[in-house]
Formats: structure tokens, sequence, C-alpha cells
């Protein structure tokens, strides 16, 4: 059956690098979902057999395409290859050692009538222990459903004292492609951070309706080697300028621009942070002290951060002597 004649609706973006442990895994629970009328797989400048690996699960339907980028590009500029060479009127992202579980896709589309962004909270679980029991991301901190506007997605980024940050960023929606093409949206290829809470801030901002539902099938898998979770000044850089420039989108109200603007301040921080730490790796204590002064805002997220560091240490060292004990 070819892709034209599939009733399904939803073109899955899969951007992978290097990702055969887990493309396949990807790719088949895309190809389960009845919804899906298209599956694009671009490979963004793999050294390894991660697009034959695609290929391998190609169900026959004629929906997987695999595209090859000779270089790696990054997963914006490759999500935004798939997205121009696709055509369903709806766009999801899953990355490539992500899965969903059965019927995820029906659940959203279900709430898709009255909104532009539809997502649902994901479940959290750790590279190698799948077979635990996950966690949701906002951690039950939101009441869901909920219609999310723009100030309440910008805080929710926001790290907070006794309040973890929900990372709304991080989620996965079903996006109207639509919306996206009337509103000359697609994600900010300078970034390799950040770059799915730019594009959900800038569609906010243009008046999407964006719908959170609980968890209904969505499994991010979390490793320590991802960049989200090893990111350093290379990469903080381009997403502290995309996150205040969100500050030019026009008609933002008072709320809005604050809670932009709180959440730029934090990126800028862990920005100085990271070159900070450069700094002292390259030349020394001496040198870093001087970087960190030279931005105060940055020398109070310094200092706290080193401080958490150090609770932590301290903690550690308590447990383990009240095991020994």
């Amino acid at each position: 059956m070819g892709a034209a004649a599939h009733p399904g609706v939803v073109c899955v973006i899969i951007a992978a690098k290097n990702a055969r442990a887990t493309i396949a895994r990807a790719v088949s629970s895309a190809l389960a979902e009845v919804a899906v009328g298209e599956v694009v797989v671009v490979d963004d400048g793999s050294t390894d057999d991660t697009a034959a690996l695609a290929r391998s699960v190609d169900d026959g339907t004629d929906r997987l395409q695999v595209l090859h980028l000779p270089r790696n590009l990054g997963p914006a500029a490759a999500r935004n290859r798939g997205i121009r060479a696709s055509s369903a009127p709806y766009i999801t992202v899953l990355d490539a050692d992500d899965y969903w579980l059965p019927g995820r896709l029906q659940t959203l589309l279900a709430e898709m009538k009255d909104h532009d962004f539809v997502a649902d909270d994901l479940l959290r679980v750790v590279e190698g222990r799948e077979d635990e029991p996950p966690a949701t991301l906002t951690g039950g901190a939101l009441t869901l459903p909920a219609d999310i506007s723009l100030a309440d997605f910008a805080l929710a980024n926001v790290s907070r004292k006794g309040r973890d940050r929900q990372e709304l960023g991080f989620l996965k929606p079903v996006m109207r492609r639509a919306f996206l093409q009337d509103h000359n949206l697609a994600y900010d290829e300078t970034l390799r951070l950040g770059e799915d809470y730019v594009l959900y801030a800038q569609a906010l901002a243009r008046g999407a309706r964006f719908r959170l539902i609980p968890a209904c099938g969505y499994v991010a898998v979390e490793r320590a080697a991802s960049i989200s979770g090893s990111h350093g000044a290379a990469e903080l850089g381009p997403y502290a300028k995309a996150s205040r420039a969100l500050l030019d989108e026009p008609g933002l109200s008072p709320k809005e621009r604050a809670a932009l603007a709180g959440h730029a301040r934090q990126v800028r921080s862990k920005l100085h942070f990271q070159k900070v730490l450069a700094v002292r790796r390259r030349r020394g204590m001496a040198p870093a002290l001087g970087v960190m002064i030279g931005d105060p805002l940055g020398a109070a997220y310094v200092l706290s951060q080193a401080l958490a560091a150090r609770l932590a240490r301290w903690r550690t060292r308590r447990s383990m002597a009240e095991a020994a004990y």
C-alpha cells in the first residue's frame, strides 16, 4: 500500500546520528501506529549502519523514508529536512533513542480538533533500566489536561528554589503543519540544544493553542552522553542568544515578557558557568575567578551550583558513613 493511500495523517520525524542500538526500536514503534502516514528518518551524518538498520524494520507499507545527510548538521537541521520531505497534515518528532507505546497517537489526535499543538507528559526511564517503572516529566506538579500559555511554558523551564523544572521544552507534541507554515516556523538550525523550547515558545507567542495531557506513551530514554545531559558553552551560546531573541516577538504581554526574560537569564547564567569551568580547566582557579566576577548574575549562579555540588558530595559521604556504621 503506497503512502498516498495510507489513512494515517501524521508524519513522524526521526533525526538520528550513530543510533544503531536504538533506531530499529524507534522506527518500529512509529510504524505500529495506524495514525502514522509517513516516517522520515534523517540519518544525520552517521558513521555506523543507522540507515540500514532503520530500513531493516520497514513494514512494506511504503510509509518509511530514510534520508542521508553527508555530514552532521544537528537535530534542528535534520528535522527541518524531514519536514520538507513530508506532506502529512500533522507532524511529530521521535528521538532516535526513544520509543512509543501502542495507541499514543490516537489519544493525542483526539485532542487536536481545537488545538495546534498537543503533547503528552513524558515517561522517563534510564538507559539500560527501561523495565523499571517510569517517572513522568512533570512529576505530578501540573494538573492535566491543561492548556499551556506562553508564560506558563517559559516559567516551567526555569529552576526555582525548592522546585524542579518541569522542562516542558522536552515535550514531543503533535503539531499542525498548517500552523507552522502560516507562521513561517521551523527549528532554529543554529541550535544543538533547546531547539524544541525555542520553536514551542515562538509558536505560543504567535497564538498557538497548546494542550498538555497525561502521559499516554512517549518513553524518553535518558542517556548521560546525550547533548541535553552533557552540553557545554558551545551549545549554550547559541541557545542563550535564541532565548533572548524571543523577547523580540511582537505583542508580548508584561507577564509573558517577564517569563521569557527569566528563562533567558537562566540560560545565560548556565553559559557563564560553563565558561568559568572551561577557564578553570585550561588556566586554573585565579583566571576562572576573574571570569566569574565579570558577570554578577552569572557569578551568583556559579556560586549556587558550587554550593549545591558541595552539599551533594557531603550528603553522599554521610550516607556512606552511615551505611558503613
